[in-house]
């Protein structure tokens, strides 16, 4: 009988490795991936053993002069509410932000500035894919098991394909018009019909490239896959990520005043059944979500 660590392993060298034939032979050969940023790197290697290397990122975070103004920023900010005086060093706003919340904020910081966003067809795109990591996260406090941070990056990259197209593909901003109008089928199959590829693939080739967590890579490649939900040889961390995107993506629109989604109108008990929750819990959950909307 097959290991199922095997089998989750395997399933993400799959997505790996088709990743890779693509961007050799296929598809993606077209797609121009921005370098990870210096820092992002360095900041990885700062928080990839078992202890982090403190030092290292408070040299991180006070290297560049806006990322320090950010963080002294919110820790002066209504979020943190802060009493006496304000911080004035960098190492007093992570001190009071906190670290993991320190990581989150300079993670965006330097994914937006790497992937800058001046199309009309994505008006908003960092503001709001920081708010779904905010939701992420906060979600990931209700679900043991879950890492905060695994979530926030989760919430933060899910749709970062789309951009990273719109500047390598011609007629990518047309298919994003034409995806969203259509009610027939999904809006990766009109990116697939027109382009052979989609914001998802795009997406996980990303976080390959910038060599972020695997299970963060296929999640986001799975993230409009709902009928692999469950599927026993995907890691349960993916399900689990893709499910609780699904509720972030929910709890946002309902927060902006949208309407609901074909993805939420379509999968969300099958979500919520992965997540052992039901609608009361769902209430709490968007109330806590709500709350850090506010706050933010």
């Amino acid at each position: 009988m097959q290991n199922p660590a095997s089998t989750h392993t395997t399933r993400t060298q799959q997505i790996r490795d088709d990743l890779d034939q693509s961007r050799r032979r296929g598809a993606l050969q077209q797609i121009q991936i921005p370098p990870c940023p210096e820092l992002l790197a360095q900041l990885q290697q700062a928080m990839s053993g078992d202890e982090p290397d403190l030092n290292l990122v408070a040299r991180i975070a006070s290297s560049d002069v806006a990322m320090a103004a950010t963080l002294l920023r919110i820790a002066n900010g209504p979020l943190f509410k802060p009493v006496g005086l304000p911080c004035t060093t960098v190492g007093q706003a992570m001190t009071r932000i906190g670290l993991r919340e320190s990581i989150a904020v300079m993670t965006g910081f330097l994914a937006r500035h790497a992937i800058p966003v001046n199309a009309p067809q994505l008006a908003r795109f960092w503001e709001r894919s920081t708010k779904r990591a905010i939701a992420m996260a906060t979600i990931a406090q209700q679900l043991p098991g879950l890492s905060p941070d695994l979530a926030h990056s989760f919430g933060l990259f899910l749709h970062v394909g789309m951009p990273v197209l719109l500047q390598s593909v011609r007629g990518y901003a047309s298919t994003m018009v034409e995806a969203a109008a259509r009610i027939d089928r999904p809006y990766i199959a009109t990116e697939n019909a027109n382009h052979k590829t989609d914001h998802a693939v795009v997406g996980a080739l990303v976080v390959r490239v910038w060599n972020l967590p695997p299970v963060l890579m296929a999640a986001i490649r799975l993230h409009h896959d709902f009928a692999a939900l469950g599927n026993a040889d995907i890691d349960p961390e993916v399900h689990t990520l893709v499910a609780a995107g699904l509720i972030a993506e929910h709890l946002m629109r309902r927060h902006e005043g949208l309407p609901e989604d074909a993805d939420w109108a379509g999968h969300h008990q099958d979500a919520m059944d992965w997540l052992h929750i039901g609608w009361d819990d769902l209430a709490h959950w968007e109330e806590a979500v709500i709350a850090q909307f506010d706050a933010a």
